[in-house]
């Protein structure tokens, strides 16, 4: 970017340039705290509301979070590689491998909650499943904190004609998880469809997810079909943006 270019810039959007390159040279590094308001409006002859924009910048974007009455400090925690095509492949689920373990490689990925119970299926999931509004369905809520950050809540839900009385319905599904279970039950799973956007968190996800003020999250909703295309499960996945990558990789 030329100077002139640079010139042109809002003054806050310059500061988080600078403070943003910094970071990334390795001046300030995971843990450390960055200068406040008042230092910036100092080094920089600025007013507070524009030292303020400069921070909520590298907040929104993910690279630091405030702790409040404390300052704003980088961010330490190394991002999941979420590797969208790897993880769902049969040979993980059905050598009994979570398909999360993928994501966490050496780490652990821990369910710290976790809900299990038979309801009334609404639109649009039923759409989606191919059920009529009104049937059985079981739901499986969770959230997943990997070294003590919550990065994703997932609600899975499957037909209860179905799951009924399976592994499906415990809190622990066993080896391989849900798509193992389906496995056993002769729907397993041969095709996925995911649709993924960005948005801003709903209050209780951010909650949840323990999210930095102007953090949005990631919304993956995946479809498993089994061979004669039979829509055996929806799973609606909130991941914490700040703390995923995702990748796909494909043959052309």
């Amino acid at each position: 970017m030329t100077s002139q270019a640079s010139s042109r810039q809002p003054k806050y959007q310059r500061i988080a340039d600078a403070l943003r390159a910094a970071i990334q040279a390795g001046e300030y590094g995971p843990g450390d705290r960055l200068p406040g308001e008042n230092d910036l409006m100092a080094m920089y002859d600025v007013a507070r509301m524009t030292a303020r924009q400069a921070l909520g910048v590298l907040q929104n974007e993910g690279l630091v979070e405030a702790r409040k009455g404390a300052g704003v400090f980088v961010r330490g925690f190394k991002p999941l590689r979420r590797r969208g095509i790897e993880r769902l492949a049969q040979e993980q689920w059905g050598a009994g491998r979570s398909v999360w373990s993928v994501d966490a490689e050496d780490r652990v990925l821990v369910v710290d909650q976790v809900e299990v119970q038979e309801e009334t299926v609404s639109d649009p999931v039923a759409g989606v499943l191919g059920v009529p509004v009104g049937s059985r369905v079981w739901v499986r809520s969770r959230r997943f904190v990997l070294d003590g950050k919550p990065v994703l809540v997932a609600t899975s839900y499957l037909p209860s004609d179905i799951v009924a009385d399976s592994a499906i319905t415990q809190a622990d599904t066993g080896p391989g998880g849900t798509y193992a279970r389906l496995a056993e039950l002769g729907h397993a799973p041969v095709r996925f469809r995911e649709e993924i956007r960005s948005r801003m968190p709903s209050a209780d996800e951010a909650e949840r997810l323990a999210l930095s003020v102007g953090t949005p999250v990631i919304q993956i909703a995946r479809t498993a079909f089994t061979g004669d295309g039979r829509a055996v499960e929806v799973n609606e996945m909130t991941l914490d943006s700040a703390s995923y990558v995702l990748e796909y990789d494909f043959d052309a």
